[in-house]
């Protein structure tokens, strides 16, 4: 559905005030219902795309904060005043943190947006300095939807340019920026700003991480006045990093430290960002250790010693026979095991407000009976009790049980460089070993391109299915 400025009744949405919005959730989706003041008639809904309720609160206020953005109700608007709307919208969808549901919610609905702008502009009767105003609001959509997959270069540019233009008529600076300008400005100042508007639209696990990384990188920076950084200073910091850390965690960190400094000169806090170019590039590859083909054997040994009803053994199982992500396997529900073209699956999806990492996690993974003596009879009457999702546990408890548990049967150091995840790196060995196609390969791990969820019932699914399973088989009959 398409955001029409025009109601059933003819009211244009636009030029009209409106009454409290009602939201509500139709098979468990969220839609947001839009009324004029002073009528109970001329309703108009739109489906927020998204089964997430925090997101779709969310998406419905940056969709009523975009119907009255741009002073469509007053003909009388300057354009200064326009330009100031057009700021904010643009710094908003430019520093906007994103999970995996709402990335594909604001996809869709900034082609709503993008419509809704076209239309007003071609039916409504607007001022020069409104038409103005609608042209670069069209831009900013544009490249909020480069932005959203990863190339932000046109609204920045879109952001400079406004500001630019703000600078050029004398537009005095807010107190806080005022404030700001005039003191130090230290990495643990910044990135506790940055991390105040973050924290809003990431989770509370994503949220731990980041703050972990500003700490650290804040301790070694110190009293620096980030205004006044050099490329030294910059380099120093990784030096510093790479004393006693991988190369893959100081790469992540880098990452970090350029996401804060990047949003600070979006939000000019900051003239500059010296951090391009910065990240390590050897030793920067990932630390984490497969397992051993004798580990993975001792894993699954102590996993049939446990009790059918245990949640831990086929936590384990899973874990080891379809290298699902340690989350992805947390989130499964009753419906996610099922038979596709005749064999038995895990379909990890995002259904019913479950998160994955990527578009290309997006997958069904076929469960080979006997492998490392994986009884899968077993695991359905398991599956037939369970309420509705497998795994009861919260994130945090249950990583921390099984990373626990593996570290007690194999005796692993503490340095985690082998952890639940390094049974992905197993698989991934074993099916390269087995000379499994590339393509298949990714399938299973979900590092595809085009994944097999997105076709799950088409008429290549069989075919697609029939080829992982066969893959698998192939990989793990040795164990």
């Amino acid at each position: 559905m398409t955001i029409n400025q025009l109601s059933q009744t003819g009211t244009n949405l636009l030029q009209t005030a409106l009454a409290k919005p009602y939201h509500y959730r139709r098979s468990g989706r969220y839609y947001l219902r839009l009324r004029p003041q002073g009528t109970a008639t001329g309703f108009f809904t739109l489906s927020l795309r998204t089964t997430d309720k925090a997101t779709a609160m969310t998406i419905s206020k940056d969709i009523l904060t975009t119907l009255k953005a741009y002073h469509f109700d007053n003909p009388e608007a300057t354009w200064d005043e326009l330009r100031e709307r057009l700021i904010d919208i643009a710094e908003s969808c430019l520093t906007m943190a994103h999970g995996d549901s709402s990335l594909v919610a604001y996809e869709m609905i900034n082609d709503e947006h993008h419509e809704a702008l076209r239309e007003a502009s071609a039916k409504m009767p607007l001022s020069v300095n409104q038409q103005r105003a609608v042209g670069k609001a069209l831009e900013i959509v544009e490249a909020a939807q480069e932005r959203l997959k990863g190339r932000p270069g046109k609204l920045v540019g879109i952001v400079e340019d406004l500001k630019t233009e703000a600078c050029s008529t004398s537009v005095a600076l807010s107190p806080s920026l005022s404030v700001l300008r005039s003191k130090p400005l230290t990495f643990k100042t910044l990135s506790g700003l940055y991390m105040d508007e973050l924290k809003e639209n990431v989770e509370a696990s994503t949220m731990r991480g980041v703050t972990s990384d500003c700490k650290t990188i804040a301790e070694i920076l110190g009293d620096l006045d980030l205004k006044n950084h050099t490329r030294d200073h910059m380099k120093n910091l990784r030096a510093k990093l790479l004393e006693d850390r991988a190369g893959s965690t100081v790469k992540k960190m880098l990452n970090r430290l350029t996401a804060v400094m990047k949003w600070a000169v979006n939000n000019d806090y900051l003239a500059k960002a010296l951090t391009d170019g910065l990240k390590p590039t050897k030793g920067a590859e990932s630390s984490r250790e497969a397992f051993s083909q004798d580990q993975v054997k001792a894993l699954m040994a102590h996993a049939k010693t446990l009790p059918v009803d245990a949640w831990q053994r086929w936590a384990l199982s899973l874990g080891v026979i379809t290298g699902g992500r340690i989350e992805e396997l947390r989130q499964l529900t009753k419906a996610d095991v099922k038979q596709v073209a005749g064999v038995w699956v895990i379909d990890i999806n995002r259904d019913n407000g479950k998160t994955a990492k990527t578009k290309n996690a997006l997958r069904v993974v076929p469960m080979t009976d006997g492998a490392y003596g994986f009884d899968l009879q077993a695991f359905l009457e398991f599956v037939d009790k369970a309420d509705s999702r497998l795994f009861t546990l919260g994130g945090g408890q249950f990583s921390v049980l099984l990373n626990g548990m593996l570290r007690d049967v194999l005796s692993l150091k503490a340095d985690r460089t082998q952890t639940f995840h390094s049974l992905r790196h197993s698989l991934a060995g074993a099916l390269k070993a087995a000379e499994v196609p590339v393509g298949t390969a990714e399938s299973i791990l979900g590092h595809a391109s085009g994944s097999i969820s997105y076709d799950l019932y088409g008429a290549g699914s069989a075919v697609e299915i029939g080829r992982m399973a066969e893959a698998l088989i192939k990989a793990l009959a040795h164990y």
